[in-house]
């Protein structure tokens, strides 16, 4: 019925019917073997594909994580610098500080610039220009933000 090369080798009594059906049987538990054999194998691709997701999906929450608390910060000293900036005098003392590889000079009176020169005031970046702040505010900055702080004088 199903195999006519098994039809005929049953017809010329080469085979028994016991053989025929236990060859039968056995090839149906190949396929069958296969076909379990090839799920495993595509199980374990899915499993090795939704580690990979996983691990993809951590990383970029963790540089999300990193990047809000980035802006955090920066909106910390943003906030920290517009609340306890000190008035300046533009008609001042010149003080002049480097910040990176430049000189630059900012107006201040004179009580400002001995307080500038014993560390109990900072000078910071903000914007475009520079601010004059307290060294407790300055601390605070610095532990957020290195770079803003341009000029403080530590006390000895």
């Amino acid at each position: 019925m199903g195999n006519p090369f098994q039809d005929q080798l049953l017809k010329a009594g080469l085979v028994s019917k016991k053989q025929a059906s236990k060859a039968k049987h056995q090839k149906h538990l190949n396929r069958k073997q296969k076909k379990e054999d090839s799920s495993a194998e595509i199980s374990n691709k899915v499993k090795k594909e939704q580690a990979t997701q996983a691990a993809r999906s951590r990383e970029l929450n963790r540089k999300h994580a990193e990047e809000k608390q980035q802006r955090e910060q920066k909106a910390q000293v943003k906030q920290l610098i517009e609340q306890s900036k000190l008035e300046r005098d533009e008609y001042g003392e010149a003080y002049h500080f480097v910040d990176q590889t430049r000189i630059e000079r900012i107006f201040v009176s004179d009580e400002m610039l001995e307080q500038l020169s014993c560390g109990l005031l900072a000078i910071v970046k903000f914007g475009d220009g520079y601010e004059v702040l307290p060294a407790k505010v300055a601390h605070q900055i610095a532990e957020r933000d290195t770079e803003v702080v341009v000029s403080f004088h530590s006390k000895k």
